[in-house]
C-alpha cells in the first residue's frame, strides 16, 4: 500500500476515534451536570391515599425527611380514585426528570392486572421502581364471642364447619381477601367472604359483633385491640414482623403460606436518568434509616424494607406470579 494512502487512512481512523470520544463526552456531560443540579425545584410525590388517611400519614412521614436530604421540599399530592390508577397514570404521563414520583401500594400495580378486564398500564413496563419503603403489619382479628381463640382453631373450624364463619376485608381482590383465599387453598378451611369499602368498616363490624372475623392493618385495629373489643389471632405474613414479635404469623400455622404484597413504595416514570434514580433511591433509604423516622414508623407498625431498584423489580415480578396464581386458583373474576 502507498505510504501516503496508509497515512491518510490512519488519520481518518484517528479522527473517527476522536469523534467517538467527543460524542461520548458530550453524552455524559448532560447526565453528570443534571445529577449535580438535581433537584433545583420542589418534588411532587403523587399518592393514591386520601388526605388524612393512614396511608397519607405514612407518606408524609417519609416525604419530609426525603425533602430535607434532597434540599428541596417534597410536596404530597393526594390523587385518590380508581383504586390507585389515577395516581399511577399521572406519574406515568409525567416527564422522567425526577420531579414527579409515585407513592403507591400493590392494589393498582399488581392486583388490578388480574381483577380488571382492561388495563391502562403495566407496572413492569411503564413505571421505574425506586424502592419499597416498607410494609404495614396486617392482623387477623376476632370478636371475643367468636368460637375460635387462635388462628389454628380458625383453620380447624373452617375445615370442620365450612361456610359457618364469615370474615370481612377491605374488598374483593384486596390484600386481605387474597391472604385468606391463600389460606383456604392451602388448608381447605372455608370461610364466607364479606367485602367492605374499607378495612376500617370491617373491623368496626367485628368490634360491634356484626361479623366474627376480619383482616385489618394494625393501625386501624389498634384501638379495638387495646380496648379488648377484638382479639388478635395472627399476623398475615410468612414470618413475624419486627413490630409485632409476640403475634404468631400465619406462615407458622399454614406451611407454604406466602405474604401477599402489602408494601408502600416509590416509583418514577420510565426513563429516569440513572444518576437521578440513584439520588432518589439513596435519599429515600437514608430518610427511612433516620432514628426519628424509624420511631414514627414503629408507632404505626410499619416495617422498613429499603431495597434497591433491581431488587424491588425482581420482587414485583415474583409477587405478580403469586397474586396471579391465587386469583386463578380461587376463581376470582374481574369486577369491571
Amino acid at each position: 500500500m502507498d505510504v501516503s494512502v496508509a497515512c491518510a487512512m490512519r488519520m481518518i481512523s484517528l479522527r473517527a476515534r476522536g469523534a467517538r470520544y467527543v460524542l461520548a463526552a458530550l453524552i455524559a456531560l448532560p447526565l453528570s451536570g443534571l445529577a449535580q443540579q438535581y433537584p433545583s425545584k420542589p418534588i411532587h410525590m403523587v399518592t393514591e391515599f386520601t388526605a388524612g388517611s393512614g396511608g397519607d400519614l405514612l407518606v408524609r412521614v417519609i416525604a419530609t425527611p426525603i425533602g430535607e436530604l434532597m434540599g428541596q421540599p417534597v410536596i404530597v399530592e393526594n390523587r385518590g380514585g380508581a383504586g390507585g390508577v389515577i395516581a399511577a397514570e399521572a406519574v406515568i404521563r409525567s416527564a422522567p426528570d425526577g420531579y414527579t414520583v409515585l407513592a403507591a401500594t400493590p392494589n393498582a400495580l399488581i392486583a388490578r392486572r388480574f381483577l380488571a378486564r382492561t388495563q391502562s398500564f403495566d407496572v413492569t413496563k411503564d413505571l421505574q421502581p425506586i424502592t419499597a419503603v416498607g410494609e404495614t403489619a396486617t392482623v387477623v382479628v376476632a370478636h371475643p364471642s367468636a368460637p375460635v381463640k387462635t388462628f389454628k382453631e380458625l383453620v380447624d373450624y373452617g375445615k370442620t364447619y365450612p361456610g359457618k364463619l364469615s370474615y370481612g376485608t377491605s374488598g374483593v381482590g384486596s390484600t386481605h381477601h387474597l391472604s385468606q383465599e391463600e389460606v383456604r387453598l392451602l388448608t381447605g378451611a372455608e370461610l364466607v367472604h364479606v367485602p367492605y369499602k374499607s378495612g376500617m368498616l370491617a373491623i368496626q363490624d367485628v368490634a360491634s359483633g356484626q361479623i366474627p372475623i376480619s383482616y385489618s392493618i394494625i393501625s386501624s385495629g389498634a384501638s379495638f385491640i387495646r380496648s379488648g373489643k377484638v382479639r388478635v389471632l395472627a399476623q398475615s405474613a410468612e414470618r413475624r414482623s419486627p413490630s409485632l414479635p409476640d403475634v404468631i404469623a400465619i406462615g407458622e400455622v399454614v406451611p407454604g403460606f406466602q405474604t401477599v404484597p402489602s408494601w408502600t413504595a416509590l416509583f418514577g416514570p420510565v426513563g429516569l436518568p440513572r444518576p437521578i434514580l440513584q439520588r432518589l433511591h439513596d435519599d429515600a433509604v437514608r430518610a427511612i434509616a433516620r432514628p426519628d423516622v424509624k420511631a414514627k414508623l414503629a408507632d404505626i407498625a410499619f416495617d422498613p424494607i429499603a431495597n434497591t431498584p433491581e431488587e424491588f423489580a425482581a420482587l414485583i415480578r415474583k409477587q405478580i406470579e403469586l397474586v396471579g396464581s391465587i386469583v386463578k386458583a380461587a376463581g376470582i373474576q374481574p369486577t369491571d
